[in-house]
């Protein structure tokens, strides 16, 4: 089995985000038009389906990093703040976006509570993310047949 290490995640990515389209649990809530990601930001997001590539780069990082709680989920997609002409400092992201997408996929199943350690993936996270890094790494090897010897 291709691990989803392997494959890149600008690969990967898109490809999990169109399958958690097809969770009815997931879903953009209403307020994910005008939200910022962080306090680092100044706007909200341009794409229009950030909200599922989130929810799938939050799958990868639970199976790349183990069990996460919401704070150090919303630190992983923190940047620098531009404090005018004072230096640039550290800034979490929006745990409230955090949350509401580790919640969502809770509901669907695809993570789990760990008491005291945060959420990890379930068995159906982890099936849902090796099938489709083995898709994705399958299509990498049509475009690069170098890459066969790692199937």
């Amino acid at each position: 089995m291709t691990h989803p290490q392997e494959v890149p995640p600008g690969v990967l990515l898109p490809r999990l985000a169109d399958e958690l389209r097809k969770e009815p649990a997931i879903h953009a809530p209403d307020w994910a038009v005008f939200v910022r990601t962080g306090c680092h930001t100044e706007r909200a997001p341009s794409q229009r389906d950030w909200w599922y590539l989130r929810s799938a780069s939050v799958l990868r990082k639970l199976q790349v990093r183990g069990p996460l709680g919401v704070s150090r989920m919303a630190a992983e997609y923190g940047g620098r703040k531009d404090n005018g002409s004072a230096p640039y400092h550290a800034c979490s992201g929006s745990r409230s976006v955090a949350q509401e997408i580790l919640q969502q996929l809770e509901k669907a199943g695809l993570v789990s509570t760990v008491r005291l350690r945060g959420r990890a993936l379930s068995g159906k996270g982890q099936s849902l993310l090796a099938r489709v890094s083995q898709g994705a790494f399958r299509d990498l090897v049509a475009q690069d047949p170098a890459l066969k010897k790692y199937l």
